[in-house]
């Protein structure tokens, strides 16, 4: 049987994550990560009022290809984040994503709100190269992950003071992200193993997760209607790609995202 889309994007995770081991040793690692300045409180930022944005910087996906060419990831953080979004997410999966550590660095420089690291995470080494590189979040992806690792890497990123965003995809999933006690999920429309996108997926799952689990939108944000659609389903917060790097103007397309979050008649969670 053929990998699918998912088992083949973490074996290249894997095979480039040996090669930047071989080169900086995780005893290393882990103590250069000790002297980075402390991660930001991601709790606080997703729980402020109004439906929250996480904007990516994002180049390409499995799905669409090429999206933007993004030559500066600072300077698109800047915009985001001057346009309102809460949390900035970076790609940082190099060969289906176009991302990297340095791209990390840059966003982390430029802004002084929560950083996420949005890569596939199987090991410890990468929780402390978030850690190193400047991340407040880090990404844990239930599909590609057995449920003993997915535990020890949720201990590991809390240990160092940051919080884990648990991305689920269907009720077991949700389940098994529950069972680690998950704080953060989001819930992913877009299918890793086959790509298609099913905008239903959180207004199924979400209902049934606790009041207190903070609840992320993933995937499937085209513009306001789609934040709204998502928040009258208990969202938290939406988390948009594409929507926002295919855009002609990103800051434009934040601020119109943000509104639409803060806005009177949007749904929100009482908190």
């Amino acid at each position: 049987m053929s990998p699918t889309v998912l088992e083949s994007i973490v074996e290249g995770v894997r095979e480039d994550l040996a090669v930047r081991e071989a080169a900086l040793p995780f005893d290393e690692l882990k103590e250069l990560a000790t002297k980075a300045k402390p991660p930001l409180d991601v709790m606080a930022a997703l729980r402020a009022p109004g439906i929250g944005v996480i904007a990516e910087v994002k180049r390409r996906s499995p799905s669409k290809g090429a999206l933007a060419e993004i030559p500066e990831p600072a300077v698109l953080a800047k915009d985001y984040a001057d346009g309102g979004a809460r949390v900035i997410s970076v790609l940082t999966e190099q060969r289906r994503f176009g991302g990297s550590l340095a791209d990390l660095d840059a966003v982390r420089a430029a802004v002084d709100i929560p950083v996420l690291r949005k890569d596939f995470i199987v090991s410890p080494y990468q929780v402390h190269e978030a850690r190193l590189h400047g991340a407040d979040l880090v990404l844990l992806i239930v599909a590609a992950l057995e449920q003993n690792t997915l535990a020890a890497l949720l201990d590991r990123v809390e240990s160092l003071g940051m919080t884990a965003l648990v991305e689920v995809h269907n009720a077991e999933e949700a389940d098994r992200a529950l069972e680690v006690g998950a704080q953060v999920i989001g819930v992913n429309a877009r299918n890793l193993h086959t790509l298609e996108v099913d905008r239903d997926v959180f207004a199924r799952l979400a209902p049934g997760l606790p009041f207190e689990t903070l609840k992320i939108a993933e995937s499937g944000v085209r513009g306001p209607a789609d934040l709204m659609a998502y928040a009258g389903y208990g969202a938290d917060a939406v988390l948009v790609g594409e929507g926002l790097v295919t855009a002609a103007d990103p800051k434009t397309a934040v601020v119109q995202l943000v509104t639409a979050g803060s806005h009177p008649a949007c749904p929100r969670p009482s908190r």
